[in-house]
């Protein structure tokens, strides 16, 4: 099993969704800014035991029939419709529709910005390889990349017959229970634990870069503006619109010191929780974060 990536690193622009959707059921690396979406990764998508096949082998090996009602037909419609946008049609394949039935269009249309990434992460050839059937449950194994971009490798899919049809296990039994309690509310709650999550890993990740650009400017810390320059910090900082939060940084002293906050640019949607940095000795740096009504924690 691979071990769960940053959301702020290889799956930065990676949606909530998106882990969800590719990576829990494709058995790639999950985000690791939501334990509960990598634990229903872990459970639920294992790497096949021929992942040392090449991905030349991969991409030209052999392809199974694809039998009508069959598990391996199921997993085909899922992820062409999640390459067609059809994003609700494709999650009432999975053990996620509890999520999305209670959905309206205006509300499913929230998310669009979780959304856009998906179609592009899903590859436009799915290579299905094999499909066993036992009783009520099956496993497809498909060539698929362990995250957007990378080489295909060999993946297995687990699904379960339900009211006579294929269902995609992209979630497990626990979080599939709090689905079935939450309804709607469940992506929603996603949403802000995976943002928040970020949002603490931003602030690190300044940390780091005031490190980098103090040691090389006599102790002095960055504007923003020169972290992103200097490639230390991503451009989308300057935004809420993909990240769900607002950041400030401010420098003090004469640029000697500095503290920097996160706050949700949508308190109760984009997230709840106020974050502050604020270096201390030896360069060393602590994130502290509190629900502050959506305020920030220093002004």
């Amino acid at each position: 099993m691979l071990e769960p990536k940053s959301v702020t690193e290889t799956l930065a622009r990676i949606s909530v969704f998106a882990v969800l959707l590719f990576n829990t059921v494709a058995g790639a690396g999950c985000s690791a800014a939501a334990s509960e979406t990598a634990n229903a990764a872990t459970s639920n998508a294992t790497t096949a035991a021929n992942a040392n096949i090449s991905s030349v082998e991969i991409s030209t090996g052999p392809r199974i029939e694809i039998e009508p009602g069959s598990p391996a037909e199921t997993v085909k419609a899922f992820y062409e419709r999640l390459k067609q946008k059809r994003y609700r049609e494709a999650i009432h394949l999975t053990n996620l529709k509890p999520a999305i039935e209670g959905l309206t269009d205006d509300e499913l249309r929230e998310f669009a910005v979780d959304l856009e990434d998906i179609a592009k992460a899903v590859p436009a050839d799915v290579r299905i390889n094999g499909e066993i059937i036992s009783g009520e449950s099956a496993t497809v194994t498909a060539a698929l990349p362990e995250e957007p971009g990378a080489e295909p490798q060999m993946q297995e899919i687990r699904l379960r017959k339900v009211s006579g049809y294929w269902q995609i296990l992209a979630a497990d039994e626990a979080t599939e229970a709090r689905i079935k309690k939450e309804g709607k509310n469940y992506f929603y709650e996603l949403r802000i634990d995976v943002r928040q999550d970020e949002a603490k890993k931003m602030l690190e990740r300044i940390s780091k870069a005031q490190l980098a650009y103090s040691l090389q400017n006599n102790g002095t810390n960055g504007e923003v503006g020169k972290l992103i320059e200097l490639g230390y910090l991503p451009d989308d900082i300057r935004s809420a619109e993909s990240t769900g939060y607002v950041y400030r940084v401010a420098l003090i002293d004469g640029g000697k010191s500095y503290f920097a906050t996160a706050t949700p640019a949508e308190y109760g949607k984009t997230g709840r929780n106020s974050y502050l940095l604020e270096p201390s000795s030896g360069g060393l740096s602590k994130v502290t974060g509190r629900d502050n009504g959506g305020k920030p924690l220093r002004e």
